[in-house]
C-alpha cells in the first residue's frame, strides 16, 4: 500500500487562478482556494502560502484545448504556468486535458467557479490515475 499522497490541483486563468486539493488515498478532490492576486510574484507567494500549508507532492493542471484538440493561446500559457510550478516548488506537475472541465459546472452568471473547475480537473486525474 502507498502512502496518501496530497495533490493540489490548478485551473490557470488570466485573471485568477483555482485551486483544489485532495489525496490520492481518497481519490476526491475539493476546491480550495482562488487566487486574485495580480501579477506573477503575487500569485506564486499565494500558491507558495498554500504548498506550505498543506504539503502537496504533486501538482495536476489543467490544459485547455479547442474541442477538436487544437491548441490555442492559453494553452502555451498553462503550460508556462505549470512549468513555472515546477521551476519554484520543485514538485512534479501533471497535465490533464481540461477540454471539458469547464462546461460540466453549472455557473451563475458573474460567479466564481475557478476553485470548482480545479476540483473536477484534478477529479479526472484521480479517476484516470489513481487505482480505486
Amino acid at each position: 500500500m502507498h502512502n496518501p499522497e496530497t495533490v493540489f490541483g490548478f485551473d490557470f486563468g488570466i485573471k485568477r487562478i483555482g485551486v483544489a486539493m485532495g489525496n490520492t488515498m481518497i481519490g476526491q478532490a475539493a476546491p480550495l482556494a482562488v487566487i486574485t492576486s495580480v501579477g506573477n510574484d503575487a500569485r506564486f507567494a499565494d500558491i507558495k502560502a498554500l504548498i506550505d500549508k498543506w504539503g502537496p507532492t504533486r501538482c495536476i493542471v489543467g490544459l485547455p484545448f479547442h474541442p477538436d484538440g487544437a491548441e490555442h493561446e492559453m494553452t502555451a500559457r498553462c503550460r508556462r504556468f505549470a512549468n513555472q510550478l515546477h521551476g519554484r516548488f520543485n514538485l512534479p506537475v501533471v497535465l490533464v486535458d481540461e477540454r471539458y472541465s469547464s462546461a460540466m459546472i453549472q455557473a451563475k452568471r458573474g460567479e466564481v467557479i475557478d476553485d470548482r473547475a480545479a476540483a473536477i480537473i484534478l477529479q479526472q486525474y484521480f479517476d484516470e490515475h489513481v487505482p480505486h
